[in-house]
């Protein structure tokens, strides 16, 4: 049977009522229409009266099926937008998340008309923190990750965009035995596995069914465990005049912000993410 974009639009909404709001799942379709016709979702209202293919029309089919799976959109299509660019993902990788684009674009505006910056991320997953800042700030770029398959990932993004990102299979628990004494970074972000077991019920089955649980969880017992661990490798490797940033549980503000100080770092801001929640630190 022939259909318009419209008609596939339909299909969405009556497919996936029971699973999603209805404005998400408009959201979803957009996803899917720029990923089956590689044009710009603006381009949606011009097409809507087009007919689909017979092949597209397989191919939007299984997408749905997947999606009634509650498996992530950005999973099945293998891609995610993240700061006005195309990253790859996978089952490896966590989802850039808008809060973590609030992080980058802080990170840039703090460091726009500096040079020869030297930027570490630890924890780099996909590596959208450090290619979309190498891709706005010029600098030499380092990236610590655990996992090699989600570094696979990683290179796969940095050789698409072109940035030249240093990667380092590493465990960041263990940085005193992988980076030389003399190491200096102007700039040490990260955004490491924060949420507790207890916050589990708050998140959707999308979330706890198909992203990586290596990159969510940290025990309730040492919720703050890579902060501490990445804390102390700023105090040995940080520039001066270098700053610290983190993503952090939204939770852990304070005891985040306490643990800094206690470890000598003088001044240390929490930053609000467009929710009003909690979000980013920024240490000296």
């Amino acid at each position: 049977m022939t259909k318009t974009w419209t008609q596939v639009a339909s299909d969405f909404q009556h497919e996936l009522a029971d699973l999603y709001p209805k404005g998400e799942i408009h959201q979803l379709f957009l996803i899917i229409f720029e990923h089956i016709t590689a044009k710009k979702n603006i381009n949606y209202a011009l097409m809507a009266q087009n007919n689909v293919g017979d092949n597209d029309i397989i191919k939007i089919q299984t997408i749905l099926d997947e999606l009634k799976s509650n498996k992530p959109v950005q999973h099945i299509i293998a891609e995610a937008y993240f700061y006005g660019n195309v990253f790859e993902v996978s089952e490896h990788t966590l989802i850039p998340r808008p809060e973590t684009e609030e992080l980058v674009d802080l990170i840039i505006k703090d460091n726009k008309g500096k040079r020869d910056l030297h930027i570490i991320d630890i924890g780099t997953g996909s590596g959208c923190i450090p290619i979309s800042l190498a891709l706005n700030l010029p600098g030499q770029y380092t990236a610590v990750e655990i996992s090699p398959d989600t570094m696979k990932v990683a290179k796969r993004n940095d050789l698409k965009h072109q940035t030249k990102v240093q990667f380092i299979e590493a465990d960041i628990l263990e940085w005193d035995l992988i980076f030389p004494a003399e190491a200096q970074f102007d700039i040490i972000v990260s955004n490491p596995p924060y949420i507790t077991p207890k916050e589990k019920s708050e998140m959707s089955p999308n979330v706890l069914q198909f992203e990586p649980h290596l990159a969510l969880f940290v025990e309730d017992d040492a919720p703050l465990l890579f902060y501490d661990y990445i804390a102390d490798f700023a105090l040995a490797h940080l520039a001066k005049n270098g700053t610290l940033y983190f993503e952090i549980n939204q939770y852990l503000g304070k005891e985040t912000v306490d643990l800094l100080h206690k470890k000598g770092f003088g001044k240390v801001e929490i930053i609000q993410d467009i929710n009003g929640a909690d979000r980013i630190i920024r240490a000296k």
